[in-house]
């Protein structure tokens, strides 16, 4: 015997089948019946609706709409302002439904912690709290008579489920479907009170299901006399209004059977069809359906409309908003289907039908540049991910030319019930991997083994192996079949985000391409994916070390320009964080450059920074090192390695030990990490720009010479003889052209860094120490012991020997330089002072320019100059801000060259 009952008794049925029973406190369609006195509806006595092809609109509100009182009261304002006829499906109040499944969870397993009767009361309350909050006293009593007969009901079907301890599907599908009942009821009263004629539908009196006959836990519709009663239903109960209750139908039996997960939605979806509807509304407590989940992505942008195709491949692969299931109904029928915001009712949300405007190219996402267009989108309309997820990988020669491996690879993951997200396999068939849901990683690798183990004992599969820990990325657009380089552009960009692909699948419809990554890469991937096709900006987060000249020039310009960049280019520079070697500031955005003044100011901790710095739901991180310390570069390395990409006018590393340059190349290498380096040599000229681009035409160089000194270039345009040495050292101290200490420029050995960094770019192993430098500092004033105020004083007494110089150079029309020289064909450097006649380009020079004379096979009897500003604190920020730009283009932003 079970214990049964409708919404307000408890029947005994036959072969202890639950089924709809009618009694005490029932809501019915179109009559309610309350204390056994029959009372008519709203609906009663009113015309008849003629029916006539798409004039109804369906609209479903979901628990987070129901959630409170206000709540109600704010889906009762948006149904005033619908056009008639609607119906209404609306689930149960927030939290109701998982609650119902608990209380028969902790009677079936006689929990007493947490006992099915205290939350019995703990739903009692919530309902007689909106009841009072919401409804005058006539329908306040009616509805809390009506709660507390079916509590009543539901106490007592617990209890046999504590006594018996066991319950079974139908007994679990009844206890959940009274949350709709209770939340329809509610709506509908409060709708009467406020005047308005509607009719309360109890869907069990209309939708008939089944349960699939295969696997799938869906139910099937049994649409023909679905149909039909629905008919008899309106014809019974005519009216422009109706509330009906989501999730819940019977069977062909008249048990209570629900739609599973998202059954609300589906509901909705199947009265669309049945009533031929113009178009079915999913209001919920999101916008809408976006490129990719705006909680990941802050730009993800929210899509006006979508296809059937397009919006089922992002539901599918996490975009919760709206279920697969939910759209076949109304795919059928042609029924567009409308994503609105309870919340904000006035926006336009998501709509979704069977041709998506948006996914032609008119409308694909695009920036005009003074160039030309940028690329767009590709056909592509968003992205989704599928966290959790093990890979179950199958290989050995064996497989291969072997019919039927597919085949008993997925008959073992069906015999566990253990569904298969994605399957790949490789041409040669060598190896085939399965996706599966994490938690069942192990058993499917298990379950897996036991199909192949003879394959397995005999060495026929070498390996069945799993991998955990991991997510699927899917791109989605039903334009990108006529798009050609999507997959590329896809990979290119989660190469450059160092991200390594485990697995990829994609259908020759090509609505949706899809790859498992490591779940650590999970929000980046998606981000870099996301901006990759212009979905979103290039999003870099940036790093400044240093506030000296250089780091507080490059914060201004950043700070200026990325209003700028962002409009126009669709570059989002970020700083997020800004570090000295004492003190530091962290932030989502530092926008200000007096960040010194902050109170967010901490303790300089480089490890620290570049952890936050490298914040991983932001596709790609930049360190600017702007100082000249060696401690910071000896974290290169380390940061190249963790897939942050470096930015310096710091010399130091790329001018150090050979194997530290090499070990820095490897790291970019592996980790497919960039380091930006133009500001070494020329500040903002492009040196190193240059001598790539000969390389990479296949030019040959056979020598380098530059003044690649500013402050040297200065003094000796000044110096010709005519005034002491000293004076002219003072005078460019005095201006700002020399560093505090004069003999950090007078030493040659800056010039020396930057000629071994240049001889390293062209192939020559150079070290610094082999490179003969003559000194400007003489021996005597060289030593630590000598403060800077006793070098200036003692350095005229050294004029003599360099005023010679100038005067023998003179009389021979020629100039002093100091210049360093690579010897490409001997593959010696050194840097030295040079005569130069005065018709030279390097006699010509004025002022504190640099300037490189690049002679190659190509450009031998006419060198290649390079000549500009090569000092200053503006101008090498804007060659390190110009390498940031760079960056930003390698990784997938638009440029003049797309």
């Amino acid at each position: 015997m079970a214990f049964v009952g409708g919404l307000g008794s408890v029947g005994r049925v036959r072969e202890g089948s639950l089924r709809v029973s009618r009694g005490v406190g029932v809501f019915r369609s179109g009559v309610r019946v309350c204390g056994g006195r029959a009372v008519m509806s709203a609906s009663e006595g009113a015309k008849e609706v003629a029916v006539d092809d798409r004039t109804w609109t369906v609209l479903k509100f979901g628990g987070t709409s129901l959630g409170l009182a206000e709540r109600f009261e704010q889906v009762a304002a948006i149904l005033e302002k619908q056009s008639t006829p609607i119906m209404v499906v609306v689930s149960a109040v927030g939290g109701v439904t998982s609650a119902l499944g608990k209380l028969v969870d902790a009677a079936q397993t006689r929990d007493n912690k947490d006992h099915y009767l205290e939350g019995i009361e703990e739903i009692r309350e919530l309902h007689e709290e909106l009841a009072h909050k919401l409804l005058p006293e006539d329908a306040r009593d009616t509805f809390l008579t009506s709660l507390a007969s079916s509590l009543r009901d539901v106490r007592d079907l617990l209890r046999a489920a504590w006594i018996a301890r066991s319950t079974s599907e139908r007994f679990r599908d009844f206890v959940l479907g009274q949350g709709e009942l209770w939340a329809a009821q509610l709506l509908w009263s409060l709708l009467r009170s406020r005047g308005r004629n509607c009719s309360w539908m109890d869907t069990r009196d209309v939708l008939v299901a089944r349960r699939s006959y295969g696997s799938s836990p869906q139910k099937i519709v049994d649409w023909d006399l679905s149909q039909k009663l629905l008919d008899e239903w309106r014809k019974s109960n005519p009216t422009e209004i109706i509330i009906a209750t989501g999730f819940i139908a019977r069977d062909s039996e008249s048990v209570p059977i629900t739609f599973g997960r998202n059954g609300s939605d589906f509901s909705a979806s199947v009265f669309g069809r049945l009533l031929n509807a113009k178009e079915v509304q999913i209001w919920t407590d999101v916008d809408g359906i976006y490129t990719a989940d705006p909680r990941v992505v802050q730009e993800a942008v929210l899509l006006e409309e979508l296809s059937y195709q397009e919006a089922a491949e992002l539901a599918y692969f996490g975009a919760s908003v709206l279920h697969p299931d939910t759209m076949a109904p109304t795919m059928e029928a042609n029924v567009p289907i409308s994503i609105k915001n309870t919340f904000k009712p006035l926006a336009r949300g998501t709509v979704v039908t069977n041709t998506s405007l948006g996914s032609s190219t008119s409308s694909s996402r695009k920036r005009v540049m003074p160039w030309g267009a940028i690329n767009d989108s590709k056909g592509v309309r968003g992205f989704s991910t599928v966290k959790d997820v093990a890979l179950v990988n199958v290989e050995g020669t064996g497989m291969i030319g072997v019919p039927g491996i597919a085949s008993r690879l997925f008959t073992a993951l069906y015999e566990k019930s253990i569904s298969c997200i994605l399957i790949a396999q490789a041409s040669s068939e060598y190896s085939i991997c399965a996706a599966v849901p994490g938690p069942q990683g192990e058993e499917a690798a298990a379950a897996v083994r036991k199909a192949f183990q003879i394959e397995l004992d005999e060495g026929l599969v070498s390996d069945v192996d799993v991998v955990s820990n991991l997510s699927i990325l899917a791109m989605v657009g039903e334009n990108m079949q006529r798009q050609p380089g999507v997959s590329s552009r896809l990979f290119r960009a989660l190469a450059n985000g160092g991200i390594s692909v485990r697995a990829m699948a994609q259908g020759s419809s090509e609505h949706n391409v899809s790859v498992v990554v490591d779940s650590k890469h999970e929000s980046r991937a998606l981000r870099t994916a996301h901006s990759a096709f212009y979905l979103s900006d290039q999003t870099l987060s940036i790093g400044i070390i240093g506030s000296g000249v250089v780091g507080s020039a490059l914060i201004r310009q950043i700070l200026h320009q990325r209003k700028s960049l962002k409009e126009r280019m669709g570059v989002d520079l970020r700083v997020t964080g800004l570090t000295t070697s004492k003190k530091m500031t962290l932030s989502a955005d530092i926008d200000t450059d007096d960040w010194l003044e902050t109170e967010r100011v901490l303790d300089a901790d480089l490890d620290a920074f570049a952890a936050h710095v490298n914040d991983p739901s932001l596709p790609n991180a930049v360190i600017v090192d702007c100082t000249a310390s060696e401690v910071v570069t000896e974290k290169y390395e380390e940061w190249l390695n963790k897939g942050i990409h470096i930015v310096t006018p710091n010399k130091k590393a790329n001018s150090g030990p050979y194997q530290t340059y090499l070990a820095l190349r490897q790291a970019m290498s592996s980790a497919n990490s960039h380091f930006f380096y133009e500001a070494n040599v020329g500040a903002g000229l492009p040196i190193i720009t240059t001598i790539r681009d000969q390389l990479h035409t296949g030019d040959d160089f056979l020598e380098i010479q530059g003044i690649f000194s500013g402050t040297l270039s200065y003094i000796f345009n000044e110096f010709d003889g005519s005034e002491p040495f000293s004076a002219v050292v003072t005078k460019a101290k005095n201006l700002g052209y020399t560093e505090p200490d004069p003999r950090d420029d007078l030493s040659g050995m800056d010039v020396a860094r930057k000629v071994v960094i240049c001889a390293r770019e062209i192939g020559i192993q150079a070290e610094l120490d082999d490179v003969p430098v003559a000194s400007l500092v003489p021996e005597e004033l060289q030593g630590s012991d000598v403060s800077i105020d006793e070098f200036m004083k003692r350095l005229p007494d050294f004029d003599k020997e360099l005023t010679e110089m100038a005067n023998e150079a003179a009389e021979n029309e020629e100039l002093l330089r100091y210049v360093g020289v690579i010897d490409a064909v001997s593959e010696k450097c050194s840097v030295e002072l040079r005569r130069y006649s005065k018709s030279h380009p390097f006699g010509r020079l004025k002022g504190s320019d640099n300037i490189v004379s690049f002679r190659t096979k190509r450009y031998d009897d006419q060198p290649l100059v390079v000549q500009g500003p090569g000092a200053g604190a503006d101008v090498t920020a804007a060659g390190v801000f110009s390498d940031v730009l760079r960056l930003a283009a390698h990784l997938g932003s638009p440029s003049s060259y797309e």
